[in-house]
């Protein structure tokens, strides 16, 4: 007689997180797509709309009370990163305990595959999805610090000025060459209020970005560490903690530095395509024309670097590619030194 086996149920996957929350940020209002688990994997989809200001925060208190969501590590909030709407949003979570992770726009719209369609209430639907699928990947992002938005609007109206100043000059030498000389004093009579105006601005906006680095202890121990390393000079070091949020999120040299796009990356693909590796498109162009003017300046005055160029330059290699492998090293000492919180040590000179 053939006995019965029993055949054990298949255990459910319990993920951590119970409540997956997608929040589509504009500038008026957000549209907010939750998704709520229990033990037995059933799910249930609810969708709200909300004003950005704090009466419609205000209302959102009261919306997640209603739904009894947890305000712990059991609910993962998703947004997209939208330069200032999101700060608000953002600001709420940090204040009552709810995790939140700010994502690229690109790698949102790449891991989605082919779509159709968009408005505010469908993309609050894919974040939460998006939610759900890699919640056991995504990482929380590190807490608003009340002192990096402020230098990140300054560093902001820092290149909004220089960008306006430089493009007014380009415009009268250009004017310089079909004007005549009276034209021309009359053209640059009435744009120097304007310049002297804007250079003063300039003034203003330096005085405050030492100012809030001089106030906040944490930024300025990391400032007087990246200011060690050769080829960073004050703006590099100011930006490249705004940008990190003074490395708030453990950030590793290679994830920088690829964040910067100075990281070259195979093109191969079976036995037809063998092209050489590059850099990619993507990537910060403010902070990678920054560390092209710090590689350029220590490849002349840095012996170290400019006995390095010259090896690479007779191995045949070009002369950007070199540059390009000297803001790769700036990037990765300049998070050593943060890492080790010392400064960084010249041992190529202490050695001679």
């Amino acid at each position: 007689m053939v006995s019965c086996l029993k055949l054990k149920k298949p255990k459910i996957m319990q993920r951590e997180k119970k409540c997956f929350i997608g929040v589509d940020v504009s500038k008026l209002w957000f549209d907010v797509c939750m998704m709520i688990t229990n033990q037995e994997g059933r799910r249930q989809i609810v969708r709200e709309r909300f004003d950005n200001d704090v009466a419609g925060f205000k209302k959102l208190t009261q919306w997640l009370k209603s739904h009894k969501v947890p305000m712990d590590e059991n609910t993962l909030v998703v947004i997209e990163n939208t330069g200032i709407y999101h700060r608000l949003i953002w600001q709420y979570c940090n204040q009552n305990g709810l995790p939140i992770s700010i994502v690229n726009a690109a790698q949102l719209k790449w891991s989605l595959g082919i779509t159709r369609g968009k408005d505010d209430i469908t993309d609050s639907e894919r974040l939460c999805d998006y939610c759900y699928r890699h919640a056991d990947k995504l990482k929380a992002s590190a807490a608003l610090d009340p002192a990096i938005l402020p230098l990140k609007d300054l560093m902001t109206s820092r290149t909004r000025l220089l960008a306006q100043i430089n493009s007014t000059r380009t415009y009268l030498r250009e004017l310089k060459h079909s004007n005549s000389k009276e034209v021309q004093a009359m053209m640059e009579q009435i744009h120097k209020s304007a310049l002297v105006g804007m250079k003063k601005s300039l003034e203003l906006i330096e005085e405050q970005i030492n100012k809030v680095v001089k106030q906040s202890a944490a930024i300025k121990k990391n400032y007087e560490l990246l200011l060690s390393v050769p080829g960073i000079g004050h703006v590099t070091a100011i930006y490249i903690i705004c940008c990190t949020a003074n490395f708030a999120s453990s950030i590793t040299g290679k994830q920088l530095a690829c964040y910067a796009g100075v990281v070259p990356f195979e093109h191969k693909s079976g036995s037809s395509i063998k092209g050489k590796a590059r850099v990619h498109k993507m990537a910060n162009k403010e902070l990678k024309r920054l560390l092209y003017m710090g590689a350029r300046s220590v490849v002349q005055h840095k012996k170290e670097f400019k006995q390095y160029y010259k090896r690479k330059e007779q191995e045949g290699k070009h002369h950007l590619a070199i540059l390009n492998a000297v803001k790769n090293k700036i990037v990765l000492r300049a998070v050593a030194v943060i890492k080790n919180q010392r400064k960084y040590v010249d041992n190529y000179q202490k050695a001679a």
